[in-house]
């Protein structure tokens, strides 16, 4: 085990099971922290559980949109872990296939749809971490999108997503000021565009492959789910930083879409 920063969080649950999640876990467990996941998908957590090795202290497979599934999540990562004092939350998606896209089409169902699979499972989740950690502290990263402050229309037009994606970015900042005296941090880490699962309509479509080469131009295309990674860690360990959304967007913030 690495040397830890200062109250370096060591009992961490992580939602989501690939891509940046599956990245952080890693990342964690190189670093030799324990790790406890949650999921939607059977498949994924056994699959990531099996990389992580010793490190993994189990998996929930659990729908977090649902607070009967977050609360009983929560009580077996506790239970496994013996405590919580880490929360990288990256649950979530596109919910295009729901309905959402631009607002004068998007139905009710494609807005909740976006905001259940987005905020609502962002909510849950931390709030059955804050309410571990009261007592001893901790540290929380959420996991937003530079589409909540760079928006790009043509290509990535989910307006409900990006509502989510914004309240978690303005949330932050409230949290962080409520919890600050109970040694609780939180931050966001707002991703540009990442060579994910989710992002497999961006990859096949050779107009969006070139957009992003311009768009993103520190990488010359889609981020590795690591490049993200690396920063929740960061966030996740950085003792004095709370209610920081830090963009990992490979220069898209930045740099013109023309």
């Amino acid at each position: 085990m690495q040397d830890l920063p200062p109250s370096a969080p060591t009992r961490v649950v992580i939602t989501g099971a690939s891509g940046i999640a599956a990245a952080t876990a890693l990342r964690l467990a190189r670093l030799g922290r324990r790790v406890f996941v949650v999921s939607l998908d059977p498949g994924e957590c056994a699959e990531l559980a099996t990389a992580l090795g010793a490190s993994c202290a189990g998996y929930c497979v659990a729908d977090l949109r649902s607070e009967e599934a977050a609360v009983h999540a929560f009580e077996s990562a506790d239970a496994a872990l013996g405590s919580i004092d880490g929360l990288v939350a990256v649950a979530g998606g596109s919910a295009r296939k729901a309905g959402d896209g631009w607002l004068h089409d998007l139905s009710l169902d494609g807005w909740d749809a976006a905001i259940g699979l987005n905020l609502t499972t962002a909510f849950l989740a931390t709030r059955e971490a804050v309410r571990r950690m009261r007592q001893h502290g901790g540290s929380i990263v959420l996991t937003g999108s530079v589409l909540a402050t760079a928006p790009q229309p043509e290509h990535f037009a989910t307006h409900g997503y990006a509502a989510a994606k914004a309240a978690i970015a303005g949330w932050v900042t409230t949290l962080a000021a409520a919890y600050a005296t109970d040694h609780i941090r939180i931050n966001c880490v707002a991703p540009g565009l990442v060579a994910t699962r989710g992002a497999r309509r961006a990859a096949q479509s050779p107009a969006i492959r070139a957009f992003v080469e311009r768009k993103q131009p520190l990488t010359g295309g889609m981020l590795d789910a690591d490049d993200v990674a690396h920063v929740a860690v960061w966030l996740l360990d950085a003792p004095g930083t709370t209610g920081q959304v830090v963009r990992v967007d490979g220069g898209w913030s930045v740099t013109s879409s023309s």
